[in-house]
């Protein structure tokens, strides 16, 4: 499937994602729905190749399962699952005394 949707050549399963596949067919749910988590300029894993490319890698590195929404979701490439969290969160530099003011907001 990620062939014929994505416009993969091929597809690589990381170690990681060849344990997940493992699981996900020991418990039986290889029949959810496919939501691939892929960076946001291409369906490939690559933000080079731009919309929709063909002939490319998409390389899998995990499998994330969510029963709950129904779900198995193929995290690929290098793609943050988070993109903008900071190292060092602005809330670290907020602080509130005792009077109820703020300060540290930027």
């Amino acid at each position: 499937m990620l062939k014929k949707v994505q416009g993969a050549e091929r597809v690589e399963f990381s170690p990681k994602a060849r344990r997940n596949l493992k699981t996900i067919i020991d418990l039986g749910l290889e029949e959810l729905a496919v939501c691939i988590a892929k960076n946001q300029k291409s369906l490939s894993d690559n933000p080079a190749l731009l919309g929709r490319p063909t002939g490319f890698t998409l390389t899998v590195r995990e499998i994330e399962i969510a029963t709950g929404a129904g779900f198995l979701i193929p995290i690929t490439g290098d793609m943050m699952r988070m993109p903008g969290v900071p190292a060092h969160p602005a809330s670290e530099n907020i602080t509130v005394n005792l009077e109820g003011n703020i300060s540290g907001l930027v």
